[in-house]
C-alpha cells in the first residue's frame, strides 16, 4: 500500500469520540477532501451512513426531513445516523431539533460538511445545548508521520519550560521545510508529483467555487471571488485592509467582507485577530489572514522549490512559513490541556509579534524566521513585549521558530526552536 492509499489516523479522533458521548448531535466541519467522511466511516462502523451528495437522497430529505431522519434513527437505535454533506439541506436543523428533543440519547446524529450550515441565529438557537461542533483541518506533519499530537503549546505555557523536556527534533534542512510547505495537507493530493499536485490544487479551488460556495451564500460574481482567493493566497500572513482589496478587485467593501466570511466558513482562510491588552490605545487592530493550506497557496501562486532561490522570490517563503506554523498550532489547539487562543500583535511604532497565544494569565509570543541561523537581535521585540510592553505583568514566554537544527535558550524565558519541534514529543511529567 503506498502513502496515497494509506489511511492516516487523525488526532481529532478522541475529541470526536468524547463529543459523541456527551452531545446528542456532533457536527464535524472542515474543507472538502481533508478526510471527514473517511474519519467518521472508520470511527462509527455500525452507524447508518447517508450522503446528501446523492441527488435522490437530498430530494427525499428536503421533502420530509423529520420523517426521513426518524426512519433512519429507528433502523439502528443504538448507533448514530451519519449525514455527509449536511450543509446541502438547510431544513435539517429544525428536524433534528424535534427528534433529539423527544429522545435525549447522546450520539444520535453525526453531521459532516465543508461548511457549517448551523450558523444563523435561528438555527444556532434551535440546537444550543444539543450539538457540539468540531473542525477537521488538513493533515498536520505529526499526523503524516504517525506521531502524537504536538504538546508544544502546553510546554510553553508552563511556569518554567525547559529544553530537555523537548525531544531532539528531526534534522531537517531548508529544502525539507520548503517541500512540506509545497505539499500541503490534503491526503489524496499532497504526495502527487509536483506538477500534478499543483494542477489538482488549482482544480480543487475551482470545485469549491463552483459547488461549495452556493451552500454558504449565493455569489453573483464568482470570477471576482476567484480573483479574491488568488489575492489572499498572495497575501497570506498579512494584515488585510479590505478597502484596498475592494479597489483592487473592483468590488464594494461590503462585498469583500462578505466574500472573506465565505472563505472563512469554508475553512480556506483563517483570521488572527489583533491582540488587545486593554490599556493600550496605540496597538494596531487590523486582523491578519492566513491561507489555511500552504500547498494550495503555493499552487495558486505557481511557486515551486526553485521559487525561493536568490534571484527569484526568496521573500515569499516568510509568509508561507508563518502560515504553515499557524496551521500546525491551530490544529493542535483542541488537544492541549487548556483553552488557548491565537492572535497577532503590532504597535503603531511597528513593533510586531507574528503569533501571540493567549492562555489567560499566560502568553506565548512567537516570531518566525525563514533562515537557518538565529541571533540575539531576533528576540528584541519579544523581550521588549514581555519586559516593557503589553506583556509586562503576565507570564510571557518568547519563541523564535527558525530553519536551523539546534534548540537554544536565550535567557529570560526565550527560546530558539527548529521548526520541526512542532511535531516532536514533549515530556510534561
Amino acid at each position: 500500500m503506498n502513502e496515497m492509499d494509506e489511511y492516516l489516523p487523525r488526532h481529532l479522533t478522541p475529541e470526536l469520540q468524547d463529543a459523541l458521548a456527551t452531545a446528542r448531535v456532533v457536527n464535524l466541519v472542515g474543507p472538502r477532501q481533508v478526510g471527514k467522511t473517511t474519519l467518521v466511516r472508520d470511527l462509527f462502523e455500525e452507524g447508518r451512513f447517508v450522503t446528501l451528495d446523492d441527488a435522490a437522497v437530498l430530494a427525499a430529505m428536503e421533502a420530509d426531513p423529520e420523517g426521513q431522519l426518524t426512519s433512519l434513527s429507528e433502523e439502528q437505535p443504538d448507533a448514530p445516523v451519519i449525514i455527509d454533506e449536511a450543509q446541502r439541506s438547510p431544513k435539517l436543523a429544525l428536524a433534528i431539533k424535534k427528534i433529539v428533543d423527544r429522545n435525549r440519547r447522546k450520539g444520535q446524529f453525526v453531521l459532516t460538511g465543508s461548511s457549517n450550515v448551523f450558523t444563523t441565529a435561528e438555527v444556532a438557537d434551535s440546537l444550543a445545548g444539543r450539538m457540539q461542533t468540531l473542525k477537521l483541518w488538513p493533515l498536520t506533519t505529526s499526523e503524516v508521520n504517525r506521531l502524537p499530537v504536538s504538546r508544544l503549546i502546553d510546554w510553553a505555557m508552563q511556569d518554567a519550560p525547559s529544553l530537555p523536556q523537548v525531544s531532539d527534533p528531526a534534522p531537517l534542512g531548508r529544502k525539507d521545510y520548503i517541500d512540506l510547505i509545497l505539499m500541503g495537507g490534503y491526503p489524496e493530493i499532497r504526495t502527487l508529483p509536483p506538477r500534478s499536485r499543483q494542477r489538482q490544487y488549482r482544480d480543487y479551488i475551482d470545485a469549491v467555487v463552483d459547488r461549495d460556495v452556493a451552500d454558504v451564500m449565493p455569489v453573483r460574481k464568482p470570477d471576482a471571488l476567484r480573483f479574491l482567493i488568488d489575492q489572499m493566497a498572495s497575501r497570506t500572513a498579512q494584515e488585510i485592509n479590505t478597502s484596498e482589496l475592494a479597489k483592487l478587485a473592483k468590488l464594494k467593501r461590503e462585498t469583500v467582507d462578505q466574500y472573506l466570511d465565505i472563505l472563512m466558513r469554508l475553512s480556506m482562510v483563517t483570521k488572527l485577530s489583533a491582540w488587545m491588552p486593554g490599556e493600550s490605545k496605540r496597538d494596531i487592530k487590523q486582523p491578519k489572514f492566513h491561507f489555511v493550506d500552504t500547498g494550495i497557496a503555493s499552487a495558486l501562486r505557481r511557486l515551486n522549490e526553485r521559487s525561493f532561490d536568490v534571484g527569484n522570490r526568496p521573500e515569499a517563503l516568510g509568509g508561507l512559513l508563518e502560515s504553515f506554523i499557524v496551521g500546525e498550532l491551530q490544529r493542535a489547539l483542541p488537544m492541549q490541556d487548556e483553552d488557548y487562543r491565537l492572535y497577532h500583535w503590532r504597535s503603531a511604532d511597528r513593533r510586531e509579534i507574528d503569533i501571540l497565544i493567549d492562555g489567560g494569565h499566560r502568553l506565548v509570543a512567537i516570531e518566525v524566521k525563514s533562515a537557518t541561523t538565529v541571533a540575539a537581535d531576533d528576540f528584541k521585540h519579544l523581550k521588549w513585549f514581555a519586559n516593557d510592553g503589553p506583556g509586562k505583568g503576565r507570564h510571557t514566554v518568547g519563541l523564535v521558530f527558525y530553519l536551523g537544527q539546534e534548540k537554544l535558550t536565550m535567557g529570560d524565558g526565550n527560546f530558539a526552536l527548529p521548526l520541526s519541534t512542532l511535531w516532536t514529543t514533549v515530556d510534561l511529567n
